[in-house]
């Protein structure tokens, strides 16, 4: 199937399924009128078929039968009344990816027929510019080629990394929260630039553009992040004097703190399901 145009369908087209659609059509994964789209609001099947050329209908059995690959993309709470309606028409030439946060694999498994191939992904927000960084676990019905065909798909949006299912919760602490973490950095910094005399239209785009070139040149040289922090810190200058603030506020520590929070807050929610 990796090497084979998907059969892809989304039960639900939100914001998440949005991207992918479009990713995986960039990508030339399947054709735009060869996905199928379920979606219960009017005005937002009409968008998704307008903006992404996908055929969209209110009903979700109709996408099960006219597709292999389903990317399980409804709300949490929604998922497992979904997967009741579905079950009846789900076999194990089904491969079901669930991008529903905090749902567990043995969940969905429960609610399904034996035989059908699960993997639980966890996205982040960055997935809707094709810059997503995402983690997967696969169940235990999953065959090889489906885990390269979830590899595929989500490397469409970014890149991604296949882990067990206990290490989703780091990766909800980590790239799933972190987005609103760097959204902060770049208000904290475009404020700074505001005091010190910029415009703050000019400051928050000095801000943001400054984070994505750190990413970028730590994502191409692979050099330490310390060693490309030393590269920028010349001796008695102005960047070791901005970092001994930083390091007098503990924010090295402020973020690991959050990370871990964000991650144990997340095993919480996925042990009520």
């Amino acid at each position: 199937m990796a090497g084979e145009r998907l059969k892809i369908g989304f039960i639900g087209a939100g914001n998440m399924a949005e991207a992918l659609m479009k990713g995986i059509i960039s990508a030339g994964m399947a054709k735009a009128e060869e996905v199928v789209a379920s979606e219960i609001v009017p005005e937002r099947r009409e968008y998704i078929t307008r903006t992404a050329g996908v055929r969209t209908v209110s009903d979700n059995i109709e996408v099960v039968r006219s597709s292999e690959v389903l990317v399980l993309a409804v709300k949490p709470n929604q998922v497992g009344n979904v997967l009741d309606e579905m079950k009846p028409y789900l076999t194990s030439a089904h491969l079901l990816i669930s991008i529903a946060a905090g749902v567990k694999i043995s969940f969905i498994e429960s609610h399904i027929n034996q035989g059908v191939r699960v993997v639980r992904v966890m996205p982040n927000q960055p997935c809707l510019v094709g810059e997503s960084a995402s983690g997967f676990a696969m169940g235990k019905c999953v065959k090889k080629e489906d885990k390269e065909t979830v590899q595929k798909v989500l490397n469409s949006v970014g890149v991604a990394f296949c882990l067990d299912e206990k290490l989703l919760d780091a990766v909800t602490g980590l790239s799933g929260s972190g987005p609103a973490y760097i959204y902060m950095i770049i208000e904290a910094m475009a404020d700074g630039g505001v005091l010190a005399g910029l415009p703050r239209d000019v400051a928050l785009q000095l801000s943001a553009q400054t984070v994505i070139g750190a990413g970028k040149t730590y994502l191409e040289t692979k050099k330490h992040p310390g060693e490309l922090k030393d590269m920028v810190t010349s001796p008695g200058g102005t960047t070791i004097e901005g970092i001994r603030i930083l390091e007098e506020a503990a924010v090295r520590g402020a973020f690991i703190d959050a990370v871990e929070a964000a991650a144990n807050k997340s095993r919480e929610m996925g042990e009520k399901n």
